[in-house]
Formats: C-alpha cells, sequence, structure tokens
C-alpha cells in the first residue's frame, strides 16, 4: 500500500504549481486554470486524509468542492468570453477599468 505522505507530497506539489501558476501567469485564462489545480491539490489531501482515518466526511467534502469548482469554471469562462469580446486581449494587465 502506498504510504499517506507520498499522497500528501502529491497534493502539495498540484497545489504550489496551481499557485506558482497563479502568480506567474497574467492571462486570466492561465488563472483559471491555476485555480482549478490548487483545487484539485486540497480534493488529493482531502481524499487522502478521509480515506487514511476511515471516515467519508472528508471525500463527501471534496465531491462538494468539485461540484463548486465545475460552477467556478462556468462562471469564470463566461467572464473571459464576456472580456475578450470587449478587449483585444485577456491579460490581466492590459485590462484596468470594469466599465461596461
Amino acid at each position: 500500500m502506498v504510504p499517506l505522505y507520498w499522497y500528501l507530497y502529491l497534493g502539495s506539489m498540484v497545489f504550489l504549481i496551481g499557485m506558482g501558476g497563479f502568480m506567474v501567469r497574467r492571462s486570466v485564462i492561465h488563472m483559471l486554470l491555476s485555480v482549478e489545480l490548487m483545487l484539485n491539490g486540497v480534493n488529493i489531501n482531502l481524499v487522502a486524509l478521509s480515506h487514511y482515518m476511515q471516515d467519508l466526511r472528508g471525500q463527501i467534502l471534496a465531491l462538494f468542492v468539485i461540484a463548486v469548482a465545475a460552477a467556478e469554471a462556468a462562471v469564470g469562462l463566461a467572464l473571459v468570453v464576456a472580456l475578450f469580446r470587449n478587449k483585444p486581449t485577456a491579460h490581466i494587465d492590459e485590462v484596468k477599468e470594469l466599465k461596461g
């Protein structure tokens, strides 16, 4: 059986890669993908700890996080499409005003 700390290390690395991508990239699409990576890293840790402690609440919470992440991705992509219709770029540095 794979030890618990391997799963925790994997989840932490996925989370840190997502955080690094969020900090470094300036494209809105890349930022949304980085947030999804961070949520997946948290889900890996939730499921691993839940399985280790023989408790289903962590796995149920992970399913809830997946549902919220899907809704967040849909709303985020709709905002990106609306932003791209008004501006020629989807970079966060070049979009300064929130005027319609």
